[in-house]
């Protein structure tokens, strides 16, 4: 399975929390929080539109959680502290990709000054984190931890967003 993660971010995690029987169905809600690793710059921030989860019985349809649109600095989001940044309750499953669509207002704050951060399709296909976790408990997590030093490039045309992430 390969893990294609075009752009930052986010990113955060996901809990699974507040199970509820209906007959034979349990029902998850689902958290995704966002954290980071430390960078020598002053901003990384990333400008998040939205977040959808794909399940394995629907392989083809993306279902979009209520997401806490804005945009975050990363860099703020180390040392433990995370944030949430979507949620949203499904019928039991395995979750098989998260995806986090980006705007255009992606940043760096370096030596004070502002630099556009460009995601290599963060706007049309979002950044895709592939994952195998079933919801099966009243509160489960999943972390996606992005490493801001191993993803963010100053190459010859500017600030690129390469993300490398860890799931937890």
């Amino acid at each position: 399975m390969k893990m294609k993660l075009i752009a930052i971010f986010v990113v955060a995690a996901i809990a699974f929390y507040a199970c509820k029987k209906q007959s034979s169905t349990t029902t998850s809600n689902l958290q995704i929080r966002m954290t980071d690793n430390p960078l020598a710059l002053q901003e990384v921030n990333i400008d998040l539109k939205s977040v959808e989860v794909k399940f394995d019985k629907d392989t083809a349809k993306w279902l979009v959680l209520n997401t806490n649109a804005r945009v975050y600095n990363l860099l703020g989001l180390q040392n433990g502290l995370d944030t949430l940044i979507a949620q949203g309750s499904y019928q039991g499953g395995v979750v098989k990709e998260i995806r986090l669509i980006v705007g255009p207002n992606n940043t760096v704050k370096e030596n004070n000054q502002i630099f556009p951060l460009t995601i290599p399709s963060g706007a049309e296909s979002g950044l895709k984190i592939k994952i195998d976790k079933a919801l099966r408990g009243p509160l489960e997590t999943i972390l996606i931890d992005f490493d801001a030093a191993l993803s963010i490039k100053l190459e010859a045309s500017g600030y690129k967003l390469r993300p490398v992430l860890k799931i937890k």
